[in-house]
């Protein structure tokens, strides 16, 4: 991973080249962007009262989902309503708050390719979230939350108690990736390189021969199972 530089002001943490997480002040409304982010090239994804930015994988307008307190949620109802935005990025930190319910699945999804794909998990790689302690029955490790689903198990074990709050940073650099949780890393690799061409070949991706080869593409979040919700969703390209 690159190195993380952090200016502490006025309970900001100022940017500089690649750094971590923002911390937002005690009066830094949600889904906001503070001064100190916006010089620094942050861009909102989600204004917290609407579903601009977003649709249906593969189709049209927002179903399956609600905004309840300013947070896009997740219903968990069945059909498999995915969603990603409408705008494809390339090179990026991605900062996003998630919490779960109980037996929750769900996924941040990068890369996404819509066109001649059924499904989101055929082409974008998935930063995986699970109710780790309370799914009914055995997790390998690649499910388990933090985890470059199906590729690489999470170094450390960094999720909160479900119905709390964490906060997720995904950083893609020219094909080095890195997963974070509530400040822990939990997966560092390198997409195209002969590591990950020999897991994708050997496990679940085989069949897939579009998982993890778009350069760039769209973001997404998952509704697979139960409630799940998303706040303070930002991203900088780099």
């Amino acid at each position: 991973m690159s190195k993380k530089i952090g200016i502490i002001g006025s309970g900001i943490a100022v940017l500089i080249g690649m750094t971590t997480a923002i911390a937002k002040t005690p009066a830094q409304a949600l889904n906001t962007l503070a001064v100190q982010e916006k010089a620094a090239g942050w861009r909102l994804l989600f204004d917290g009262r609407s579903f601009a930015g977003w649709h249906v994988y593969g189709a049209g307008s927002v179903v399956g989902w609600d905004i309840a307190e300013g947070a896009l949620v997740a219903l968990g109802q069945g059909g498999g309503h995915d969603i990603v935005t409408d705008d494809e990025f390339e090179n990026f930190d991605l900062l996003i708050d998630w919490k779960i319910s109980p037996r929750a699945n769900s996924g941040i999804f990068y890369n996404v390719v819509e066109q001649g794909n059924k499904v989101i998990y055929a082409t974008g790689p998935e930063y995986q979230l699970i109710d780790d302690d309370g799914w009914p029955g055995g997790l390998e490790d690649w499910q388990r939350t933090g985890a470059n689903y199906a590729m690489h198990p999470p170094l450390a074990r960094a999720a909160k108690p479900v119905g709390e709050w964490n906060h997720t940073r995904i950083v893609i650099d020219r094909g080095h990736v890195e997963h974070w949780l509530n400040g822990v890393k939990t997966a560092d690799y390198r997409m195209w390189s002969p590591e990950w061409e020999a897991l994708r070949a050997s496990g679940k991706w085989k069949d897939y021969p579009a998982y993890g080869r778009a350069k760039k593409g769209k973001l997404g979040l998952q509704d697979h199972g139960n409630k799940v919700w998303f706040r303070d969703i930002k991203v900088r390209v780099r």
